[in-house]
């Protein structure tokens, strides 16, 4: 690491409040998902990203996309998904090595009730905490770290990403 390479006393608060912040963040509603619907919140975004889809079907490297995760770990979480009865796999006509993962009725109601709850928990635990102002701020300086990232991450990233949400229709 060079000298340019390392943070400033200053740098490295502001560093180390994100990092806490985002970690109580993710953990308060990871509790909230698991208390109000039995969900994990990648289960949650899962049924998400299925409800708000055509068909309420999507391929399986599309749900590895949309959450930025690698297709084996999307797999065996959807395995999980599909003995719950969450999920329902079928074969992709147009490419044998494809299956699609459909929203079964179970999974409908699952991401329905939960929905609300998160909602909650995100005014309670994010934005109660902000002024206006600090939202429009935060919303501007997201937008520069996400570009600030660009390309490093678009393997990974979210195509129309949808990070845990709010309405579904």
């Amino acid at each position: 690491m060079s000298e340019s390479d390392a943070l400033s006393d200053s740098e490295l608060e502001v560093w180390r409040a994100f990092y806490v912040m985002r970690r109580r963040l993710d953990r308060a509603l990871d509790l909230q998902f698991q208390r109000d619907s039995g969900l994990s919140a990648s289960e949650y975004e899962v049924l998400f990203a299925l409800n708000d889809a055509p068909n309420r079907q999507l391929r399986s490297r599309d749900i590895a996309a949309g959450i930025g995760w690698e297709k084996s770990r999307v797999s065996h979480l959807v395995s999980r998904m599909e003995r719950r009865g969450l999920v329902a796999r079928a074969e992709c006509e147009t490419d044998a090595r494809g299956s699609w993962i459909g929203l079964t009725p179970d999974g409908r109601r699952a991401v329905l009730r939960a929905i609300g709850g998160h909602l909650a928990a995100v005014r309670r635990y994010f934005f109660d905490a902000l002024e206006p102002e600090d939202a429009e701020r935060l919303l501007r300086l997201s937008g520069r770290v996400v570009d600030a990232i660009g390309c490093a991450a678009d393997e990974d990233a979210p195509a129309g990403d949808t990070a845990l949400h709010g309405d579904a229709a």
